[in-house]
């Protein structure tokens, strides 16, 4: 296991803790938010989030009720919209990814088959394919990144080396890279994506994080967000890698109790909190590129 690493609490942040505040508190009442992992911004403008009982829940944009869609009844991870056709959802019970089908609402099994973590899933529109990141194991690195069309659910291991729990995914505007959160590493690499698709060079984009990322996404200004499970925060680094601060944290873990992914919706960002049941909203001053863009292949 990776030892225990000291982190500095922030004397200032970029963003006043007022920024944030809790969106939908599902302690208690019925649904539960059981520890959320997985949040994203779905094409209906609603916040959906998963559960460690599998369920993937449906939140209204103002926070003022929640559904329970369906579920896997296994421990869902991370989540990411295929426009308005699917919702991917990860699985660490079912060692598989699962696809929702936003016009049916049917849930089905979409891939797997030797992916030992899948922990986060990314859209390729581009090439029509979903990454899934594996983190492998705990306690020792491991392969990698995983690649699946997008039609037919068939792939492999797309990414071969091995990572550092490979976590969190984001692809470039351009989709010329793909970047990935090594968190007992407390790095984010990027891994080129070659012209016939394959992967590239793997170079570290920011090291020797101030807390050990677990998801990330991009601002439209090019920004990295970097979601901490350790200690409870957000960072925001610059576009060329050369600058980290400290977005927004919380020292008492209750407003952001580890928090594990993002997502954007314009100047909001969302944050998942696994180490609690709720989701939080936080006010941006710089917002998200476009939530959709053209439809997938296929």
């Amino acid at each position: 296991m990776t030892p225990p690493v000291a982190f500095a609490t922030a004397t200032a942040t970029v963003l006043a803790p007022e920024r944030a505040r809790v969106l939908y508190d599902g302690m208690v009442g019925e649904p539960r938010l059981a520890h959320p992992e997985g949040v994203a911004v779905g094409p209906d403008g609603h916040i959906w989030c998963g559960t460690e009982r599998g369920e993937i829940m449906r939140i209204a944009p103002d926070g003022s009720r929640m559904e329970r869609v369906a579920s896997t009844g296994g421990f869902a991870l991370g989540l990411a919209f295929d426009g308005e056709r699917r919702l991917f959802v990860c699985d660490l019970a079912h060692r598989a990814v699962f696809a929702l089908d936003l016009a049916s609402g049917t849930l089905a099994r979409f891939a797997g088959g030797g992916i030992r973590i899948p922990n986060y899933p990314a859209v390729d529109h581009r090439r029509g394919r979903l990454f899934v990141s594996d983190s492998f194991a705990a306690d020792r690195p491991g392969p990698g990144i995983w690649a699946y069309d997008l039609a037919s659910g068939e792939g492999g291991l797309w990414y071969d080396a091995p990572l550092v729990f490979a976590n969190g995914l984001a692809l470039a505007a351009d989709g010329a890279a793909l970047f990935v959160c090594e968190t007992f590493a407390r790095r984010v690499t990027r891994i080129a994506i070659g012209a016939d698709g394959g992967p590239g060079a793997a170079t570290p984009f920011v090291s020797d994080l101030p807390g050990l990322p677990d998801g990330i996404a991009f601002d439209r200004a090019g920004n990295l967000v970097v979601a901490c499970y350790e200690p409870s925060r957000l960072l925001r680094v610059a576009p060329d890698g050369g600058r980290t601060k400290i977005l927004i944290e919380d020292p008492t873990a209750h407003l952001l109790c580890h928090p594990t992914n993002v997502a954007f919706a314009g100047d909001t960002l969302f944050s998942a909190n696994l180490g609690r049941w709720h989701i939080t909203e936080i006010a941006m001053d710089i917002g998200a590129p476009p939530l959709w863009q053209a439809s997938s292949p296929g």
